[in-house]
């Protein structure tokens, strides 16, 4: 199939009946997030809370969280807990599946699936509940942020922070459902790039001052663009190996050729989440420092500042534990190799059963490590673009991992529907490809 004509492709986009409508679905849904990201919660001054964000050094854990929430955070909005409760109870849930054989039978299971789902919504209410107490406590704490502060407003804050989670979390659902795309990366997808347009205008603003001169412009731009690039070239990396199913003819019996395909190992199997289980912990120091008040607390967590030598050792550290870590438990060689061993298919040279789980595990082992160091360059150069180049944004990291995933994600779904119309997708053959997979497919 020769490669498609984007507009072609737009115009097959809105002759398809079932893809337009569920773009219009998303579309509308998103609309109705980001409008209520700018309904601040009563008895809030935002102008308070936005400067206190603004202050802090490198972030910390909430500047991480505000992000994924597109700002709602800073600014106390009915939504500030977004969709990061939801996002949070699920991967409880995957780690549970891990751990538990039962909850692992479960996952397996149309019904235990099912239980699992309303198991994660009442986990994502506890939660809610939790963080919404808590981020009422923390803005308290803002000087200037509430005018009457106690038990009236803790509770008000609680509550209507757990009732927009709760909201975003059906939204979310929806979307995924009715919707294109998984609905809660979708949210996590606007959220950030709405908030790189002020930057970028905050940049140019740089630039006319004098701030930031032409050429660091030109050299941050194209520095941008290769991060990007290099972002969508290890998210579609992935090695194939190799196997071979036999198939029986239907005339006498006879076995045919064994039909050759792939099974596609992803490079970045676990995505961006070894980011931000390592962000988590690294900004613990600084958050206890600055609930606690103790100047030897403060002291401490001054030594794991961004920027400094520790910071940059221990996010290295933790990134490569929690990149093998967090494959470990998405990726099961051994179901694997009894799916591949129930269609009597094997990799050649390998004896089916458990030598191909173990050949399987040791190829995900070796392949897992550029991976984790692919995520650590992406984790630390935001803080080396911004003390080098003295930009006002941080690029790089979570978000464009991020941004990147989803939208591959989105446009290969988008690709499907227009495929089983026989029309041409926005990628050439149709579809998003793995790095070393062929065009007729994987395993």
């Amino acid at each position: 199939m020769a490669q498609s004509n984007p507009a072609s492709t737009l115009a097959n986009i809105y002759q398809t009946p079932e893809l337009w409508e569920k773009i219009i679905f998303t579309f509308i849904c998103l609309v109705i997030y980001r409008v209520g990201s700018h309904v601040t919660a009563p008895g809030v001054d935002v102008v308070a809370m936005m400067d206190f964000f603004q202050n802090q050094q490198g972030g910390g854990l909430l500047g991480l969280y505000d992000l994924f929430v597109g700002g709602n955070l800073s600014k106390a909005t009915i939504f500030a807990l977004g969709i990061m409760p939801y996002i949070s109870a699920s991967i409880f849930a995957q780690i549970a599946g891990a751990v538990f054989p039962t909850i692992e039978k479960m996952q397996k299971d149309e019904e235990g699936r099912k239980k699992i789902t309303q198991w994660t919504r009442y986990a994502t209410i506890a939660l809610a509940l939790v963080q919404a107490w808590g981020f009422s406590l923390f803005t308290e704490s803002v000087q200037g942020a509430v005018a009457s502060p106690g038990f009236g407003f803790k509770f008000e804050m609680a509550w209507i922070l757990t009732t927009g989670a709760m909201f975003v979390m059906w939204l979310g659902e929806q979307i995924t459902e009715r919707g294109l795309g998984n609905g809660a990366s979708l949210m996590i997808f606007f959220s950030i790039v709405e908030r790189f347009w002020p930057s970028a205008f905050q940049t140019f603003k740089f630039v006319g001052t004098g701030t930031i001169g032409p050429l660091a412009l030109v050299a941050l731009v194209a520095l941008m663009l290769a991060v990007v690039a290099g972002v969508v070239a290890i998210t579609l990396a992935a090695r194939r190996i190799a196997i071979q199913i036999p198939q029986r003819t239907m005339a006498r019996g006879r076995m045919r050729e064994a039909a050759r395909n792939f099974i596609p190992l992803r490079i970045n199997a676990s995505g961006v989440m070894p980011i931000i289980f390592a962000q988590s912990l690294i900004v613990v120091p600084g958050a206890v420092a600055q609930f606690s008040g103790s100047e030897r607390a403060r002291e401490f967590s001054d030594l794991f500042a961004p920027g400094t030598g520790l910071y940059f050792l221990l996010s290295a550290a933790l990134i490569l534990f929690f990149t093998y870590f967090y494959t470990s438990i998405i990726f099961n060689p051994v179901d694997i190799a009894e799916n591949l061993k129930k269609q009597g298919g094997f990799i050649p040279g390998i004896k089916p059963g458990s030598k191909t789980a173990e050949y399987i595990d040791e190829v995900v082992s070796r392949i897992t490590l550029p991976g984790a160091i692919f995520l650590t360059i992406m984790a630390l150069l935001p803080v080396w673009i911004a003390d080098a180049m003295s930009v006002p944004f941080r690029f790089g990291g979570t978000s464009v991992l991020i941004v990147v995933g989803v939208a591959l994600d989105t446009i290969a779904q988008m690709n499907q529907h227009l495929l089983l119309r026989k029309y041409d997708g926005f990628m050439k053959k149709g579809r998003v490809r793995f790095r070393g997979s062929q065009a007729s497919g994987g395993f």
